[in-house]
């Protein structure tokens, strides 16, 4: 599956120049750009998402899944939606990127409480900051954060900037493997 899901990245998500043409929300310009939802919205990706995260935390205990929208929604729904197929449901949640501004004005939506362990997941790391506020977030609600999940790392130092914290990162997919099959069919 995994190798299908690189493939998926390769076909759908990932766009390469030998200029560095692309801007990045941090404003850098770089020469590669992954836009996942255009896998992480697609049946295929779903499945093998879902299926692949849902193996990582199988039997972990996790109670829910999820991260800073929007980014994390689609990967969070496909790894609740195969823990049900698979008789052992994890609830599905979204970190805001603002407080609820009526109502009960919370940051974190979804059927997961204080005390509750969850998994922190992340469409694309590059410097960790969507993952770091979506950490904050759980951890200002109460949630125990006990695994962190990229779909892809761009290997530029997020990963080790969330890991500061004291959470070990564990990417899906690497930018090294979805640049090895690129060359590899001499794109």
């Amino acid at each position: 599956m995994k190798k299908r899901l690189i493939e998926l990245v390769l076909e759908k998500a990932f766009k390469y120049s030998e200029e560095p043409v692309f801007r990045l929300v941090s404003g850098r310009m770089s020469n590669y750009y992954f836009n996942c939802k255009a896998v992480t919205l697609n049946p295929e990706g779903m499945h093998l998402i879902g299926n692949i995260i849902f193996g990582m935390i199988e039997g972990s205990g996790a109670k829910g899944i999820g991260g800073l929208t929007l980014g994390a929604d689609p990967i969070a729904d496909a790894v609740a939606y195969t823990s049900y197929l698979k008789s052992a449901p994890v609830e599905a949640f979204v970190v805001r990127k603002t407080a609820k501004a009526h109502g009960t004005m919370q940051w974190v939506e979804g059927n997961v409480q204080k005390g509750d362990g969850v998994v922190i997941v992340d469409d694309v790391i590059t410097t960790g900051k969507s993952t770091i506020e979506a950490i904050e977030k759980a951890r200002e609600a109460g949630l125990e954060i006990i695994r962190v999940i990229a779909l892809v790392d761009r290997q530029e130092g997020g990963r080790e900037n969330i890991e500061t914290l004291g959470y070990r990162v564990e990417p899906v997919i690497t930018k090294d493997e979805v640049m090895g099959l690129y060359r590899a069919k001499g794109l």
